[in-house]
């Protein structure tokens, strides 16, 4: 018997992702889609990439949901707790937003504000012994996407002693649809193409999040944003604490990943390669003067930053096998 699916935030761009990949799943069946403001408008006109999915985009509530056996919500920070709360216990959840990512109360107040609504399964199965937890829960909080990025680069070199956690500096360029789909002067296309443009230096919200994860104790990130639809490129240094090399450690990390994948000597990450995938795509080296590590990682937000990373997520809380679904391989040209 296929899953029942419910996708809600379903007109946003992770949540067309997300149907796209529900929609192409050979276990998931796809019941509903909800949204605010498109509620009651055809799926296909909403998203012209789906055209032949007949649907209507049904209000965002808990009763609309509550028949699915796995829910997915692609909601805005702050949305998805009280939505969450209505649901049947037996009912698997999946949250692309913030509201259970952080263990600490007083991280989620200074970076996000409002009520704290405690931390659920973090879902990155490359973490150390997280890809067992996944899979034995019913609620599991998505990582974000700068966070996807960083700490598949940077976790497997603190937890091995290679990389001092107090100083990690990254910086981060990242797609358009990062920002989400809601009309905003600052992302019009005469104000994207042809600029490069940082935001939240030094405040950004998947801070708590990166070094909640990795252990780091003291990073330092400024996002980018570029004249890109989707990806994001991070460059993430750190101080050695031993002579180790960082691109050893990371293919011993990610050698039974399937979705991670430490390019060969002299191959760099780029976005275009992760284009559609669910895959992130790492190159590791050191600073011939500063002797500082430097990673690159590049990956699809709206993949393994977004929806590729929550099906993937997904696959290991019904049982099934984590690949289930999902492109390893990019798009290109």
């Amino acid at each position: 018997m296929s899953i029942r699916v419910a996708i809600a935030g379903a007109s946003g761009y992770a949540g067309g992702e997300l149907i796209r990949l529900v929609a192409g799943h050979p276990e998931f069946e796809l019941v509903a889609a909800t949204a605010h403001s498109q509620a009651g408008h055809r799926l296909d006109v909403v998203h012209p990439q789906l055209a032949g999915l007949d649907m209507i985009l049904g209000e965002t509530d808990a009763a609309t949901l509550a028949d699915a056996d796995l829910v997915f919500l692609a909601l805005p920070h702050g949305q998805s707790a009280a939505l969450a709360a209505q649901l049947p216990p037996e009912v698997r959840v999946v949250d692309l937003g913030a509201d259970h990512r952080l263990a600490d109360p007083y991280a989620w107040a200074n970076y996000y504000g409002g009520t704290h609504a405690g931390p659920w399964t973090y879902g990155l199965p490359e973490l150390p012994g997280q890809r067992e937890l996944i899979a034995g829960s019913t609620r599991v909080a998505n990582t974000g996407c700068y966070a996807a990025a960083i700490i598949l680069a940077l976790a497997p070199l603190v937890a091995a002693g290679a990389a001092a956690p107090a100083d990690v500096v990254v910086v981060a360029a990242s797609g358009t649809s990062g920002a989400g789909k809601a009309a905003k002067p600052h992302l019009l296309g005469s104000e994207v193409m042809g600029d490069l443009s940082p935001y939240r230096v030094g405040t950004h919200q998947h801070v708590p999040e990166i070094k909640q994860a990795t252990g780091a104790t003291g990073l330092s990130l400024t996002p980018v944003l570029a004249p890109m639809p989707r990806g994001i490129l991070a460059t993430v240094t750190a101080v050695p604490a031993r002579g180790v090399d960082p691109r050893a450690v990371l293919a011993e990390a990610y050698a039974d990943a399937p979705f991670v994948h430490v390019l060969p000597e002299g191959a760099w990450p780029h976005t275009a390669a992760t284009l559609g995938s669910n895959s992130c795509h790492l190159q590791a080296t050191v600073d011939v003067d500063s002797r500082r590590m430097i990673v690159l990682s590049a990956l699809d937000n709206l993949g393994k930053g977004a929806a590729g990373q929550a099906v993937q997520n997904a696959n290991l809380m019904c049982g099934l096998p984590e690949t289930t679904g999902l492109s390893v391989w990019g798009v290109a040209p």
